[in-house]
């Protein structure tokens, strides 16, 4: 009950400093959803095009998807130093895996009768990418933006132990003040937004999924 009562005392004292944390935190993610996005997507097509470079693409984009989060921030600190530049840079390398990785697969698994038969009918490599392949491999590649949706959304909690914006520094300041009440108002606003981005991302990979099969 007291856990509870100092929840809600933050909640109502406090909640001009939560709300701006909580729009600081979507900010930077958005940013670093948005980049991540991108660049993965035109990475998984270069290399669905020239699938030499695959295993050189995928390898260091493993190599860095498995550097714990604190260690990547703490890498990049000398040569970005600290804020906000440091911590979105790390979440795009983190999001880029997840990307990378489903376009090329849904890419590359597209029925190939479709693709002769479009070959066929004198269409070019750009309209069957643009037109057939893009279209087709949309669910899989939706999967891909979700996972790396809440993925961003949690990791980006961590950037406040690099200064850094957002619900990382309510986490940080309730732990720094043996506050367990604001900690875990942070904690639990964090599992809300990944939460809500997930479910809504699901749905929408569901719809995807259906137009795909048409």
């Amino acid at each position: 009950m007291e856990l509870l009562s100092g929840v809600i005392k933050v909640l109502t004292e406090r909640w001009e400093w939560i709300l701006e944390a909580t729009i600081s935190h979507l900010l930077l993610s958005g940013i670093a959803i948005l980049i991540a996005g991108v660049l993965g997507l035109l990475f998984g097509i270069l290399i669905s095009e020239y699938r030499a470079l695959a295993p050189a693409v995928m390898g260091v984009c493993n190599v860095f998807y498995t550097i714990p989060s604190i260690s990547l921030l703490g890498f990049l600190i000398p040569f970005l130093g600290i804020g906000n530049k440091t911590a979105i840079t790390a979440i795009v390398i983190y999001g880029l895996m997840p990307m990378v990785r489903n376009t090329y697969t849904g890419l590359t698994t597209v029925d190939k009768d479709i693709l002769e038969a479009a070959k066929g009918m004198g269409s070019t490599s750009l309209q069957i990418l643009w037109r057939i392949r893009l279209p087709l491999a949309l669910p899989v590649i939706m999967a891909g933006i979700r996972n790396m949706v809440v993925m961003t959304l949690s990791v980006a909690a961590i950037a406040a132990f690099i200064g850094a914006d957002g619900l990382g520094v309510v986490i940080y300041r309730g732990i720094s003040v043996y506050n367990s009440a604001i900690t875990l108002v942070g904690s639990a606003l964090v599992a809300i937004l990944a939460f809500l981005a997930d479910f809504s991302l699901g749905r929408l990979e569901k719809r995807l999924n259906r137009w795909g099969s048409k």
